[in-house]
């Protein structure tokens, strides 16, 4: 008898995962609803296949919501992260599991005494990033705990970036996800991270100056930047006695310097709208940040007041974006400067039809174990297809897939709303990935942290 997975949501990120459905709905007797607004960008591979059933279906409409909901067997939920809790809410009511990419929110932790009282399933952050970091940093915690360890340190990082072969612009970074928080990346409260015992604050306005460096054999040298809030999973890893908890975002050396100008000029604000932002001009942008002159130009003013050489590669960074061009217009109404940002910024780095993405991983693990200090560090690079079947498709849309397969073959059982930091759930996804490519490298390296007796803070 054929069991019924609903999908809502059929985006960008979801190419991997409806494939590795369908590649497995003969063997596991599978059947596909998926519901999305526009069904007719669904490629046609997948619309036309017999286990396919396509519903147009608004997400506000409760009625056909909860209809569909009804006649599935596991639900999974690929829409935005603000929607989740409408489709997490009929899942509660109507007994079905619920697997999504996204972090747990405010809706989905307020039901968790429900869900584990109805022995359900609410599977979240098991994509890329929340996802295979949570996954692969379990496995080796849990292991290094096993051989009677002591973790002292962890880092984690991971980048969306560009492949080699299409890293055309000067900057070494295409958009791979949503545009938007990228630019807006960082905002909302100084990045809190714990460094040898010791809690550390960056506030926005200096993150962007304040990386840390890795190489990737094969791949060279990347940059990271901390993310907000490096102790969000500390209680979730058992790392109350780490002295080290610090979590990045990975880019090519370079970028968060550049990054840096946008921030000090104001271009990435969000919190106010730019009269007459339609009709702008690129050029005019740029100088609403700028002093005004009777004498100087757009790009002399910009360059006295970032003191930036004419020979400086932020200055050619700067040029090959078009920032200065007086013809080109913003076109959006009512628009904050982030987003004429985000306009300008698509011009240069949306992803070409053949382009190809890159995810990087890189994790950091110091333990104490037998009275020694030791370290390994593990890292994960996947490359993508095309703009269709990008890197970040494939990691987030497959451990997805394989969850939910799991949960509706009972090989994952227990309830709750939880993230995926159960062996029971990290092992066989993990195992599984290798056979997609998605897998770690690890090499034990000297440990080269806390150090009691030094002086330093």
């Amino acid at each position: 008898m054929s069991r019924n997975i609903l999908i809502f949501g059929a985006g960008k990120s979801t190419s991997y995962l409806l494939d590795y459905f369908i590649e497995k709905s003969g063997p596991e007797a599978l059947q596909l609803t998926i519901a999305d607004l526009h069904t007719d960008h669904i490629p046609s591979h997948i619309r036309n296949h017999d286990t396919v059933t396509l519903s147009n279906l608004d997400i506000t409409d409760a009625e056909t919501r909860k209809k569909a909901v009804t006649g599935a067997d596991i639900v999974v939920s690929m829409l935005p992260a603000r929607l989740h809790h409408l489709v997490a809410r009929d899942c509660l009511d109507l007994k079905k599991n619920l697997v999504t990419a996204s972090y747990v929110s405010k809706e989905m932790e307020e039901m968790k005494e429900e869900v584990k009282k109805s022995g359900l399933i609410f599977m979240n952050e098991i994509g890329l990033d929340p996802g295979i970091d949570h996954m692969s940093a379990m496995q080796i915690i849990d292991d290094i705990r096993a051989r009677g360890g002591n973790v002292l340190l962890f880092e984690s990082f991971t980048g969306g970036l560009v492949a080699p072969e299409s890293d055309t612009n000067q900057w070494n970074y295409k958009f791979t996800w949503n545009p938007r928080n990228v630019v807006l990346a960082g905002q909302g409260g100084a990045a809190k991270f714990i460094q040898e015992g010791t809690y550390k604050y960056i506030p926005y306005h200096k993150l962007f100056r304040r990386t840390e460096f890795m190489e990737i054999p094969g791949y060279g040298i990347f940059e990271a930047y901390a993310n907000r809030d490096s102790l969000n999973y500390r209680e979730a890893y058992g790392l109350q006695k780490a002295l080290t908890l610090y979590r990045g975002t990975m880019r090519r050396v370079g970028f968060s310097k550049a990054w840096n100008m946008f921030v000090q000029l104001g271009m990435t604000d969000d919190s106010y709208t730019v009269e007459n932002s339609e009709n702008m001009s690129y050029r005019e942008f740029t100088n609403l940040f700028l002093p005004y002159s009777p004498t100087d130009s757009v790009e002399l003013k910009l360059r006295h007041y970032l003191k930036i050489d004419q020979d400086d590669i932020m200055w050619s960074k700067l040029l090959e974006l078009d920032i200065f061009n007086p013809k080109k217009i913003i076109g959006l109404k009512n628009a904050t400067p982030a987003q004429m940002l985000q306009k300008i910024l698509e011009d240069k780095w949306t992803l070409g039809e053949d382009d190809k993405d890159m995810i990087v991983m890189y994790h950091k693990f110091g333990y104490q174990i037998d009275g020694k200090k030791k370290q390994i560090d593990a890292n994960m690079v996947v490359l993508g297809e095309n703009r269709t079947h990008t890197a970040m498709a494939k990691t987030v849309g497959l451990p997805v897939a394989m969850a939910t397969l799991l949960i509706l073959n009972k090989k994952i059982t227990t309830p709750g709303v939880q993230i995926p930091i159960r062996k029971e759930v990290y092992e066989p996804i993990l195992e599984e990935l290798k056979g997609y490519g998605v897998e770690f490298r690890e090499y034990e390296v000297p440990y080269l942290g806390y150090n009691p007796d030094s002086v330093a803070g």
